[in-house]
């Protein structure tokens, strides 16, 4: 794993998370620099997917493969999944599935960098 686009993944998801949160504390819909910062996570977790696949065929480390994979699935599916969700329910409620997905694109990153880092240097 690339801790550069590692690094990167967790700052923009930090910052959409508190751009959301701006959302709901002010009580609005989200803007279109919303879902901009959203599609520059989603940039960022395509060029991390692409990364991951790699390092997981050339490295010589013990990393559970479908684990692997399946965590760096999951942490790409999230942020659309939340979007969509957003965009068909236009209200607080919907900006609150923003913010969940941004929580969960961190928390699986988390693990997808313990589930790499496990397997030993």
């Amino acid at each position: 794993m690339n801790a550069v686009v590692y690094g990167a993944v967790l700052v923009l998801a930090g910052v959409a998370a508190i751009a959301v949160i701006v959302h709901l504390i002010r009580d609005e819909i989200p803007s279109d620099r919303t879902f901009v910062l959203l599609g520059l996570v989603e940039v960022a977790l395509i060029v991390q997917t692409v990364i991951g696949f790699v390092a997981l065929a050339t490295t010589d480390r013990d990393v559970s493969g479908v684990l692997f994979v399946s965590y760096l699935i999951g942490v790409l599916v999230a942020p659309p999944i939340g979007a969509f969700w957003s965009l068909a329910e236009r209200s607080r409620g919907g900006v609150a599935v923003l913010l969940l997905a941004m929580l969960t694109v961190v928390a699986l990153e988390v693990r997808l960098w313990d589930i790499w880092n496990a397997a030993g240097a």
